[in-house]
């Protein structure tokens, strides 16, 4: 026996001596990644609509207009708003005459079909 580990240690011995190192390992391919889905379609852009006319408030601008462009009427102290086509009259005049003036000139403008005449009569105002 003493042969074998003899002959067995000599060539561990052999093994040991060797300079080559040993081959480095292959590179490996990385992984291959799933292709990325296709982007979402962007929505499409709607057109920005105007916001909705609100008739109320273009009634009373209509009939605000009117009494401005009446000459014998002191529009600055009229206010109006409107409901449905009921207009309101609101604020002070100077005159009986001229708070029925303005009811009249307002049962005038398209789209009124009553008036609310809520002016007061403040002489010297």
């Amino acid at each position: 026996m003493p042969r074998f580990f003899l002959a067995a240690l000599i060539l561990m011995l052999a093994g040991c001596g060797d300079s080559t190192p040993p081959p480095p390992p292959k590179p490996t391919a990385p992984p291959v990644a799933a292709p990325a889905p296709p982007p979402a379609p962007a929505p499409e852009a709607k057109a920005a609509e105007a916001p909705k006319a609100d008739p109320n408030k273009d009634l009373a601008a209509r009939v605000k207009r009117a009494l401005d462009e009446e000459a014998k009427i002191q529009a600055a102290g009229i206010d109006v708003t409107a409901n449905d086509g009921v207009v309101s009259l609101w604020g002070t005049t100077t005159t009986d005459e001229e708070r029925a003036r303005a009811a009249r000139v307002a049962a005038k403008v398209e789209g009124v079909k009553s008036v609310q005449n809520k002016l007061a009569v403040v002489r010297g105002s």
